[in-house]
């Protein structure tokens, strides 16, 4: 089956559409973008995805493409034109078409806005939680506004190619201090001998992750404490256990970083009991 792609108000094969050579997201990057986890058919945190890509947009000053009830709606017919029962649906907004020109087009440029979804397999994500990641670690040499989930991801891109070259899922990047500040794609947790986890707290230098926050909900329901507060990849690597959060990776345990491993080198209990329990407290809709 082919895929469905849902581009500025119609519904098209996915592909089949080409991007306008003087769209803003095309040519500066002038964009924002959210990334839904599908569990069922039925989408995962929307509401708080949702609330995110309005912030990104009103920080940038992009208007939105259309009103919440109407975007929700093409969400889920897009997952469903997809035939999407356990994946990911992709959303981006740009501030539209208009003359290549750094400052802002005239008021009234209508924003564009693409949606896809597409099936993940969900056995393979099981499989390296069951086994853990590695990561290894690189200078943060990103923009100061992390916090918008901007298209601007080359700093990232370049990130997350280190990663795979040295044989690791993902990059955590550490800034001049030599704290880490979050991963390519995802936020970076780290568990204390006492069983406190912690992470940086939600600054413009990373992005606040709708798992993430949802994770707080969770450990608010289990009793476990979390702190909000910069960690060093010494303290890392003699943590408890080590994990990531995205919308694509949920909870994955962390088992080496830069070559030395965590804790016994095996994914930690905490941490796999949290990716079991996780869609417990999210909200799915």
């Amino acid at each position: 089956m082919s895929r469905i792609a849902y581009v500025n108000g119609s519904y098209v094969p996915h592909g089949s559409a080409a991007v306008h050579i003087e769209d803003r997201g095309y040519q500066f990057a002038d964009g924002v973008y959210e990334v839904c986890e599908v569990k069922g058919g039925r989408l995962v945190d929307e509401t708080r995805h949702l609330d995110r890509l309005d912030r990104s947009l009103r920080e940038l000053r992009i208007d939105s493409p259309m009103a919440r009830g109407p975007l929700s709606v093409v969400l889920r017919e897009t997952v469903r034109r997809n035939r999407v029962r356990d994946g990911l649906v992709y959303m981006q907004v740009t501030r539209g078409v208009a003359r290549r020109d750094h400052a802002f087009p005239k008021p009234g440029t209508p924003p564009a806005l693409v949606v896809t979804a597409k099936s993940v397999d969900m056995a393979k994500g099981a499989a390296n939680a069951a086994k853990g990641v590695k990561v290894i670690t690189l200078p943060d040499n990103r923009w100061e506004r992390v916090d918008i989930k901007s298209v601007g991801l080359l700093p990232n891109c370049l990130a997350k190619q280190a990663a795979r070259e040295a044989g690791a899922f993902e990059a955590w990047l550490v800034d001049a201090d030599g704290f880490v500040t979050e991963g390519s794609s995802t936020n970076a947790w780290i568990i204390t001998k006492d069983g406190v986890l912690v992470t940086r707290h939600a600054d413009n230098n990373i992005l606040k992750g709708i798992t993430r926050t949802t994770l707080f909900d969770l450990c608010k329901r289990e009793g476990i404490r979390i702190e909000e507060r910069p960690f060093s990849v010494a303290e890392a690597q003699a943590a408890r256990e080590c994990f990531l959060t995205s919308a694509t990776t949920i909870v994955m345990p962390i088992v080496e970083i830069d070559g030395r491993p965590v804790g016994n080198g095996a994914p930690g209990s905490i941490a796999s009991d949290l990716r079991a329990k996780f869609h417990e407290v999210a909200e799915i809709a």
